[in-house]
Order: structure tokens, then C-alpha cells, then sequence
């Protein structure tokens, strides 16, 4: 048997003598890691979002909202948009996910 012969075999069998790894440690990392990825991000951003929501619900006519970097004064509410006043007279259209603040 030649020297390349036994350097093949001694590959071979150190792959087929290798542990085949510890799966439920890497399943218990793994767990771990996506437990501590959704208490640090996912569950905290689903509560400001739900803040944010409940938010757009309370709009009411005559708040005073920051929309887009504009300051207005409700006029009027549809479904997916608001109207806002920000002079007297005029009256701009805006997305109501474009609100970032209402002051009452």
C-alpha cells in the first residue's frame, strides 16, 4: 500500500469515526438564539406598532397631528387618508400612516 493510499484511508476513517455531532444541543442553541432574537426585537416592535395603531383609531376631528413634517388641524377623516388644514384655507390630503404625532 503506498503512502497516498493510507493518507485516503486515514481521511476516511477519521470522517466515519468523527462524532456525528450533538443535534439537540445545536436544536437547543438554535432555540435559544431565536428566543432571545424575538424577546430583544420582534416583541418590542409588535408593541409599538400596536401603540401606533391604536393611535391612528383615536384620530378625531380638530386634533392638531404632525403629518409628513407638516403641523395641521383635522378637517376631515376617511378610510386611509385624512384631510388637514395647515393654513386658513388650505387643505392638504395625507395618509394617515404618514401621522407621526397628534397633539390634543
Amino acid at each position: 500500500m503506498d503512502q497516498a493510499a493510507v493518507v485516503v484511508d486515514n481521511a476516511t476513517q477519521t470522517v466515519a469515526t468523527a462524532p456525528q455531532g450533538d443535534i439537540w444541543g445545536m436544536v437547543l442553541y438554535l432555540i435559544i438564539v431565536f428566543g432571545i432574537i424575538y424577546f430583544l426585537m420582534v416583541r418590542p416592535n409588535k408593541k409599538r406598532m400596536a401603540e401606533y395603531q391604536k393611535m391612528l383609531d383615536a384620530l378625531k376631528v380638530g386634533n392638531r397631528v404632525m403629518a409628513a413634517g407638516i403641523y395641521g388641524t383635522i378637517k376631515k377623516i376617511n378610510d386611509k387618508t385624512i384631510e388637514m388644514e395647515v393654513a386658513k384655507g388650505v387643505v392638504i390630503e395625507v395618509n394617515k400612516n404618514a401621522v407621526a404625532s397628534v397633539e390634543e
